[in-house]
């Protein structure tokens, strides 16, 4: 069986596992790592098929789930940002013993729209299936575009985001097609409603795949959980604003300990 690409970093006493989006690899973190490896003893994962994380071909999000579990400390906190989000609320559901707390960044329990939902237009996911196959490095960047508009320094964080991408080895088309199936189909709002952990969700106020208003509505489904919503972010608040988010995380940390 093929062993994800797996690094630990830090000297904090809580572990925390960090599941990046789709398309990227672990080394998205980066601007993050310094600021909460303090804290934190930090697990990077490049979840299977992406980065140097070789050998995977299209899986679906339990499958996911269960491959990165296979390698993460026997309890953690779990951070997964957009697809990551996703996983890590996964494994949440499924060994729920092995997680101390959960962290989504703008990410959704169902980031397709529908009559009653905010989200990403089913046919704008597929189009991109589409373009995969056609251009593959044109439709990355234009997902990757659409992470960061909006915000001050946008230019900059789709350059970052493009960098991440292009340094490590680059996904299949296989591998990225299951991610967006992923994206299409799943909906974690009903299982996730009933999870009895500490459960923190940090928005963009710009994003564009993950609607602001989606998360005043799982205020209300998810009572048990907290929000928060950065006023000048997009999709990828830790980018474009990461101290903000490490004194968050770190916040979120002692209540857990108070």
């Amino acid at each position: 069986m093929s062993k994800l690409w797996w690094q630990t970093k830090g000297e904090g006493q809580h572990d925390l596992v960090l599941l990046h989006g789709w398309g990227l690899n672990a080394e998205v973190w980066h601007c993050i790592s310094d600021g909460l490896s303090s804290h934190f003893r930090l697990h990077f994962v490049d979840l299977p098929g992406y980065g140097r994380s070789q050998g995977f071909g299209a899986l679906t999000l339990e499958e996911m789930a269960e491959a990165v579990l296979a390698q993460a400390p026997e309890r953690a906190m779990w951070l997964g940002w957009s697809l990551g989000g996703l996983v890590a609320s996964q494994v949440a559901l499924s060994q729920p013993q092995r997680v101390t707390a959960l962290i989504t960044v703008a990410s959704s329990p169902c980031f397709t729209a529908q009559n009653d939902w905010p989200g990403i237009k089913p046919d704008i996911l597929a189009g991109f299936q589409q373009q995969l196959s056609e251009d593959f490095q044109r439709t990355v960047e234009r997902f990757l575009a659409l992470q960061t508009l909006g915000t001050e320094t946008a230019r900059q964080d789709a350059r970052r985001l493009k960098a991440v991408v292009l340094e490590q080895p680059v996904p299949s088309v296989e591998v990225l097609n299951g991610g967006l199936e992923i994206l299409k189909t799943a909906d974690l709002r009903e299982p996730l409603s009933h999870l009895a952990l500490p459960f923190l969700r940090l928005y963009g106020h710009l994003d564009g795949l993950v609607p602001r208003n989606i998360a005043g509505l799982l205020d209300e489904r998810w009572p048990q959980s907290e929000s928060v919503i950065f006023p000048k972010a997009a999709h990828a608040p830790f980018i474009s604003h990461p101290a903000d988010v490490c004194q968050l995380l770190e916040a979120f940390q002692k209540r857990m300990k108070d």
